[in-house]
């Protein structure tokens, strides 16, 4: 009996910018462009996390 199980291949994940296959040399994205133009979103504040003004944790 073999006990070496092969998974299944899952299916290629998207570029998570264009939606093209991912590389794996630039994985998640597809290219260094796409990984580019994330960084820039990051860097310029594109990403947030929204919050509330009123926080009562932020009182002091």
């Amino acid at each position: 009996m073999d006990d070496h199980v092969t998974k299944p291949a899952s299916p290629p994940k998207a570029c998570p910018i264009c939606g093209k296959p991912q590389s794996q040399a630039t994985r998640p994205f597809c290219s260094s462009r796409c990984r580019d133009v994330d960084l820039n979103r990051w860097l310029k504040g594109a990403y947030v996390i929204p919050a509330r003004d009123d926080d009562p944790d932020d009182v002091e």
